[in-house]
């Protein structure tokens, strides 16, 4: 496959079990772009010996992480892949046949397809998933949110085939990331001022429950489809007690 003036960009932490299949889905990219947050297995390892450029960060956040692993690529044209995604085989072709079309000023969107709980999920709002990837940095860059970050872009167009994404190892994998997220999404709201609400703590959840595995047709992905309505549910749940419980520990500081 021909090389593209293009440089794949990948933010990293004890990723050795994902790291190779995404940097290897990317035959086309003319450098490959590594900031790892001090992993202390063997990731660093694997990227270097694939060829990759690799840099070590502190954690900052996600946007600000994957703005400065933008900042060390070669090329403007960047794809950001999270480490335990890859290009699909027909996105791979698809890119190669569009990049001479991409416009600076637009920032490309692809669908994503998450593999969890033994099945690629394709429904409840899991799919298509798009998420913004493709960008020329010139023009469009991440913003500083240190979570749910974005390119911030006035134009998007999208691709039609997908990321692969291998969302979760196991259940607790998705408990321990649902309580980071949750946390993160909690001190969001609290910087941000906004207050604990007891009538969002009792509706948000059960009403993302109904959204998720109803109104979406999680029911359609079986049990796992339940799983993630569930787990869903939850991590809202959480990220209500913990504004409360951010705003209680607040009110007990010395003044």
């Amino acid at each position: 496959m021909k090389k593209l003036p293009l440089s794949l960009v990948v933010i990293t932490k004890n990723e050795q079990k994902n790291i190779e299949r995404c940097l290897r889905s990317v035959p086309f990219a003319s450098e490959m772009i590594v900031v790892d947050s001090l992993s202390t297995d063997e990731t660093v390892k694997i990227c270097e010996s694939l060829g990759a450029k690799v840099y070590q960060k502190e954690w900052m956040g996600f946007g600000p992480q994957k703005k400065y692993a933008t900042s060390k690529a070669s090329y403007d044209w960047i794809l950001s892949l999270d480490a335990d995604e890859a290009l699909s085989p027909e996105l791979q072709e698809e890119i190669v046949h569009r990049f001479d079309q991409l416009k600076p000023e637009v920032a490309y969107r692809l669908p994503r397809r998450s593999f969890h709980l033994g099945r690629w999920i394709r429904h409840g709002g899991w799919l298509p998933d798009y998420q913004t990837r493709i960008y020329n940095r010139q023009r469009n860059n991440w913003t500083e949110d240190p979570i749910h970050e974005k390119v911030a872009a006035a134009n998007l167009e999208v691709f039609k085939n997908p990321i692969l994404h291998w969302v979760f190892k196991d259940m607790s994998h998705q408990v321990s990331t649902n309580d980071r997220y949750s946390g993160l999404q909690a001190l969001q709201l609290y910087k941000s001022g906004k207050k604990f609400s007891y009538f969002k703590l009792l509706v948000k959840p059960p009403t993302k429950f109904i959204e998720c595995y109803i109104l979406k047709r999680g029911f359609l992905d079986g049990w796992a489809g339940f799983m993630i309505a569930i787990s869903a549910a939850y991590s809202v749940f959480l990220k209500w007690a913990k504004l409360w419980e951010l705003q209680i520990l607040m009110q007990d500081q010395p003044k």
